[in-house]
C-alpha cells in the first residue's frame, strides 16, 4: 500500500529544494514528535548515492537509522530513492503560493497506515515550519 502526505511552503524552489536535502537543515526539522531529533544526516544526492538520517528519542531509550539510496534525481523536481525492500517519491511543485512537497511511500507492517501517514506528515509539517522560520 501506498500512503501519501504533502505541505505547501511558502518559499522560493532553491530555498525549499536546499533546505529538503542539505544535512544541516536535516537534523533542524526531521523529526515527528516534540521528544524525538535528528542528531545527524549524511546525504550524497546522486542516483546511487546513499542518506542516512539518526532518528533517536531525546532521552536516548530509542533510536534508529533511516537509510536509503538514491535511484532518481531531478533538481526541484523530484527525489525517489529506495530504503530497505521500500521506495519513496518526493515531488516538488511550484504554485501560486508556494512549493508544494508531496511524499509517497511504500507502508510498513508494524504500524498503522494513520499512524504513518501521522509521522510522516508531522515530519513534513516541520520542515515547512523550519523554513518558515529562516
Amino acid at each position: 500500500m501506498k500512503i501519501s502526505v504533502e505541505v505547501l511552503v511558502a518559499a522560493p524552489i532553491a530555498k525549499v529544494w536546499e533546505s529538503y536535502t542539505s544535512p544541516s537543515d536535516i537534523v533542524k526539522w526531521n523529526f515527528a514528535s516534540e521528544d524525538w531529533h535528528t542528531p545527524n544526516a549524511t546525504v550524497d544526492l546522486r542516483v546511487g548515492g546513499i542518506f542516512s538520517s539518526r532518528m533517536e528519542s531525546k532521552d536516548g531509550t530509542e533510536g534508529f537509522d533511516f537509510e536509503g539510496v538514491y535511484t532518481n534525481i531531478i533538481e526541484h523536481e523530484l527525489i525517489e530513492y529506495s530504503f530497505g525492500d521500500r521506495n519513496a517519491k518526493v515531488e516538488f511543485s511550484n504554485e501560486p503560493t508556494g512549493v508544494r512537497v508531496a511524499v509517497t511511500f511504500d507502508a510498513e507492517d508494524m504500524n498503522t497506515a494513520d499512524q504513518q501517514r501521522a509521522g510522516w506528515q508531522a515530519i513534513l509539517d516541520n520542515f515547512a515550519a523550519h523554513l518558515v522560520s529562516e
